[in-house]
């Protein structure tokens, strides 16, 4: 992604400042998640205005790819892009991305939960009673995690 200078069409934004990581890859999936069938990095590029060189736009797009976030399909010479999950969807992704990265899994999630507000604290206990209920007897989950 060609980000050197400030300006029209890099990953800068209209101050000149490097945008924060992730940014450009959220607005691109905004504009697919609001498209109602896959579009081609030109569409892409055009909805989302002139700030962006479209090379930008398509590296993005083939970067979303490998990550799984999108799906594309062959349309003429060119690629159609699809959002694999909605934003919740690959919200929940990313968290278990980064849980995959901690070394340890259980350190992680008590601090994780430690770090829950109430209302956040209370929904994630429902969800826990309910995944528990459903899972088969005999299935053990650790003490501590």
């Amino acid at each position: 992604m060609a980000e050197g200078g400030s300006g029209s069409g890099s990953g800068r934004d209209e101050r000149g400042l490097r945008r924060p990581a992730g940014e450009l890859e959220n607005e691109v999936l905004a504009v697919l998640w609001a498209a109602d069938t896959a579009l081609i990095p030109a569409q892409v590029h055009q909805a989302l205005g002139p700030g962006l060189a479209y090379n930008t736009v398509h590296t993005i797009l083939s970067r979303l790819h490998a990550k799984g976030a999108v799906e594309r399909e062959r349309v003429g010479r060119a690629h159609a892009y699809r959002p694999v999950l909605d934003q919740n969807g690959l919200t929940a992704r990313q968290m278990r991305t980064l849980l995959d990265r901690g070394s340890d899994r259980t350190a992680v999630l008590r601090r994780f939960v430690a770090e829950l507000g109430g209302e956040d604290e209370a929904v994630l206990a429902e969800l826990l009673h309910r995944a528990e209920a459903r899972s088969p007897e005999g299935v053990s989950r650790p003490a501590d995690a």
